[in-house]
């Protein structure tokens, strides 16, 4: 195993285990100049970094990520990995609501070895916001006039 599969394994099952008491070991294996994306943020650093995820337990209640598969790459820009996973939870805002999808977060090694970026791939309309009350009853249709219909559905 390389460095690079070492961290990378490292951030994965630290990822696996996140809870608000083992965040840190999340933050030990990141660049200080990490950038984090989704299809809400864009931040960069440590402190935004803690940010998001001290914010994604304050909303939710027991949400983990369940790591399914870990794919590695590399090209002229550097060594990378491609976790997919499902997440789970509940919002407490809305009880009844419950967290499930799935997702490829794409994570970028530097050169000293750390986690460079974590930049997250997910459909937030149908699996997340068209599940919420209010907003998903306006996003509903909006998705279905894309759906393409054929002939066995």
């Amino acid at each position: 195993m390389t460095a690079t599969d070492d961290i990378i394994e490292r951030y994965a099952a630290a990822f696996a285990t996140l809870a608000p008491e083992t965040l840190d070991d999340l933050i030990a294996t990141l660049s200080p100049q990490i950038r984090f994306t989704d299809p809400f943020n864009d931040v960069t650093g440590h402190d935004a970094f803690r940010a998001i995820f001290t914010h994604m337990f304050e909303t939710c209640e027991s949400p983990r990520f369940h790591i399914l598969d870990i794919a590695h790459g590399s090209d002229d820009r550097g060594r990378r990995a491609y976790l997919r996973w499902r997440m789970s939870g509940r919002l407490k805002s809305w009880p009844r609501t419950t967290l499930d999808f799935e997702g490829v977060s794409e994570v970028h090694v530097d050169e000293d070895g750390l986690i460079a970026a974590h930049i997250d791939h997910w459909d937030s309309a149908s699996q997340l916001l068209a599940r919420l009350p209010v907003i998903g009853m306006l996003l509903r249709p909006v998705l279905r006039l894309f759906r393409v219909r054929t002939g066995g559905s």
